[in-house]
């Protein structure tokens, strides 16, 4: 009346010595020789890199397109002109955070001057009135600080970043003055920042696709240099050379190289910031 239950432990086997062989795979690719110790989460920054990608190129792209075709030269100055006056805020207080008085008080200046007397920022007057536009913010000034930048991290949508980029990005969302505005004119100046920026970035993009093999290797290493680089007074480091080699950044002059240019072959570009620093 009652049947023994064979057990499936058979039938399991090769499923389990399955699983073992792709998580070993999977482990090798992100532990191997090749790996970057710098990016431990390199299997699921690639995901979301692919991800971002796909957006962008499906959307973001599209639209930037048709906003450089559409809309004049003159209006798109206006635009990105009046995002950076609002970004000076931010660039401001890493400025002061960081014990720069000097570069504060000249960025408090900039904004001042591109308000009143640029039309709320949208004709820049502080530029060629001698005071330069600086670039800041808060995870260079934890860098600043010594907080070490952490693993490698790509954000969704936001694109290259750090664990110490990412808290930055968020306490920078916290003093930028477009956060404090109500309702649907906030999304609408995100959307427009957004555009804009995007807009402007499309030769890079065009580039980016041209010399490398590997995007997210390239543009991983391309962002952890200039951080780096930035965190450390612009002391640049040796860059990632794709022939093979490490390519000193501060070799002296040769015969090869008589201006003293060492350090730009293979070396990757300094991306903008894609939605982010």
């Amino acid at each position: 009346m009652y049947r023994t239950q064979r057990p499936r432990t058979t039938k399991s086997i090769p499923a389990l010595a399955m699983s073992i062989a792709v998580l070993s795979a999977v482990s090798g690719c992100a532990t191997g020789p090749d790996s970057n110790p710098n990016d431990p989460l390199e299997l699921l920054n690639r995901k979301t890199f692919q991800f971002n990608d796909a957006v962008d190129q499906r959307v973001a792209i599209p639209i930037a397109k048709r906003y450089n075709e559409y809309v004049p030269g003159p209006a798109r100055t206006a635009v990105s002109n009046f995002f950076s006056n609002i970004g000076d805020v931010t660039v401001m207080a890493n400025n002061f955070a960081q014990g720069r008085g000097a570069d504060g008080l000249s960025d408090m200046m900039r904004i001042l001057t591109n308000t009143f007397f640029g039309i709320g920022g949208l004709i820049d007057i502080a530029t060629p009135a001698g005071l330069p536009k600086h670039d800041q913010d808060f995870g260079l000034t934890l860098g600043h600080w010594g907080v070490p930048a952490g693993p490698y991290l790509v954000l969704p949508l936001f694109g290259p970043s750090s664990f110490r980029d990412s808290a930055g990005f968020a306490a920078d969302q916290q003093i930028n003055p477009t956060n404090y505005v109500e309702g649907g004119p906030r999304y609408g100046l995100w959307g427009t920042n957004f555009v804009s920026t995007r807009a402007r970035y499309l030769g890079v993009t065009n580039l980016l696709e041209a010399a490398a093999l590997d995007k997210y290797s390239f543009v991983r290493d391309a962002y952890l240099a200039r951080r780096k680089s930035r965190v450390n007074e612009g002391k640049e480091e040796s860059l990632p050379n794709y022939d093979g080699e490490e390519v000193p950044a501060d070799k002296g002059t040769d015969e090869k190289n008589p201006a003293g240019e060492a350090g730009t072959k293979g070396a990757p570009p300094q991306l903008g910031p894609a939605t982010g620093q």
